[in-house]
């Protein structure tokens, strides 16, 4: 028998002792060329402007206010987990007055039917962390307070790329109203000259119809631009938490030939070699993953003997005056080792529950460690194709910009009809909006490629810290 119990109680030490691997799991991933230095990466623009929009949104945005709340949350938890690890003391003090029956079954001969109580003491009990339930709950806690840190620092990431990507899709579209608007200029004084021709009769009314056509189309281009730059205007504001005063009302003064100004940085090619610890999403995985598995040993140990320690001093009287006399003195101490017997089922569920949860951290780890190498890919890809696209699109707008006055030439001279210039015309303006478009998506490939190498966050004092 003393055997056997010895035995149990090894069997029960050693799977105590048992923990869960914490580390992610092993991926095939590509090898790494560089690893360059993106914290600050809206500067390589040389734009002031978007410096102070992005330095603005990084320190009043709600979304990252929000994120730092959830960092204040997380670390109140850690502080509950670690409540567990010590002693809990409570002072008492009690006072009762009651009055029992005089005419009950067992008759209380010599005493009062009403007594006084009173009762001042120090409690305190204390559960022993026998098998590093409480302490592995506390480094859980401490996994969830990194993830809500790396959480954050995603979240700046994000708004630091969207503040830059809305910026540019901005001056874009100031850059194409200002080429509608001298455009809408031309086509005017092209409908006044051509209803001078009409009237003196040099043309007909179907090529007076068709430049009025034209001015209209303009029109309508220029009403949906304004259109769009009111959006970014408001969603640029908004991203910078601004007052819904200042939402409603956004005013952003910037220059609308900026966008022909700026330099377009060069980031380094090729993939990060540390890719995995320069992401703060994939970080935030990996610390809730983490936690996960840590949970798992923190449901496992309630298989497994609790040992209860208590102990109360203080001092215990009928009469107030007496109360901290020397034979009013009180004291206990106890301990209570428990073993689950019955419920253990319970036990089991909870933990399958906390592995269950642990296989769907994993599955996200690896969704999320997925989803980085293919912005990453798809980011490098168009950081080369839109820098060819411009170089085209400018190619295309310096040969038709030839053809227009080509066309006027001919129709001036009687060659052709005036059709042919209005179709140049046409050409010219769709190709010096693809031009504009072809500039800004050049910059947005560049945000996009800093946001998939895990810029904008603080690369260097967050992993020192961790």
């Amino acid at each position: 028998m003393r055997k056997t119990i010895l035995a149990v109680a090894l069997v029960v030490a050693v799977a105590g002792c048992t923990t869960t691997p914490t580390a992610p799991p092993q991926l095939d991933l590509p090898a790494g060329t560089a690893n360059p230095a993106l914290e600050q990466w809206w500067g390589a623009f040389n734009d002031p402007m978007l410096t102070g929009l992005v330095d603005e949104a990084l320190a009043k945005n709600l979304d990252l206010r929000a994120a730092i709340a959830r960092i204040d949350t997380a670390r109140s938890q850690v502080k509950l987990a670690q409540a567990d690890l010590y002693p809990t003391i409570n002072l008492g003090v009690d006072a009762n007055r009651n009055r029992v029956t005089q005419v009950g079954s067992v008759p209380l001969f010599g005493f009062p039917p009403v007594n006084n109580d009173y009762r001042v003491g120090v409690n305190a009990s204390y559960e022993v962390d026998l098998w590093g339930k409480f302490r592995t709950a506390t480094r859980a806690a401490q996994d969830d307070l990194l993830a809500s840190q790396y959480a954050r620092e995603t979240v700046r990431t994000v708004i630091g790329a969207e503040v830059a990507q809305t910026y540019f899709q901005l001056l874009a579209a100031d850059a194409q109203l200002k080429l509608l608007d001298n455009t809408l200029k031309t086509r005017t004084e092209t409908v006044a000259l051509q209803r001078d021709r009409y009237q003196g009769g040099v043309i007909g009314e179907y090529d007076l119809a068709q430049s009025e056509a034209e001015r209209s189309a303009v029109v309508a281009d220029v009403a949906t631009t304004r259109r769009a730059i009111a959006q970014y205007e408001s969603a640029l504001a908004v991203l910078l938490g601004r007052t819904p005063r200042e939402v409603f009302e956004p005013k952003l003064e910037r220059d609308s030939e900026m966008l022909r100004l700026l330099g377009v940085p060069t980031l380094p090619e090729g993939l990060p070699s540390n890719l995995l610890a320069r992401r703060p999403d994939i970080r935030t995985a990996e610390a809730q993953l983490a936690g996960a598995n840590r949970r798992i040993d923190v449901a496992r140990a309630d298989y497994f003997p609790s040992l209860s320690l208590t102990g109360s001093y203080g001092s215990e009287s009928a009469a107030l005056k007496n109360l901290f006399t020397g034979p009013a003195a009180i004291w206990s101490i106890g301990a209570a080792l428990v073993q689950p017997l019955i419920g253990l089922k319970a036990i089991e569920a909870n933990v399958e529950a906390k592995t269950a949860q642990r296989d769907q951290t994993v599955i996200s780890y690896q969704q999320t460690v997925q989803v980085a190498f293919k912005e990453t890919h798809d980011a490098l890809s168009a950081n080369q194709t839109t820098r060819e696209a411009l170089a085209a699109q400018t190619e295309r707008v310096n040969r038709l910009q030839r053809a227009v006055e080509l066309a006027d030439l001919r129709y001036r001279s009687g060659y052709s009809p005036y059709l042919e210039v209005l179709d140049a015309q046409r050409q010219l303006l769709q190709a010096q909006t693809l031009q504009i478009n072809a500039a800004r998506d050049v910059r947005l490939a560049v945000v996009d490629l800093a946001k998939a190498m895990g810029g904008g966050w603080e690369y260097s004092a967050t992993v020192a810290g961790s």
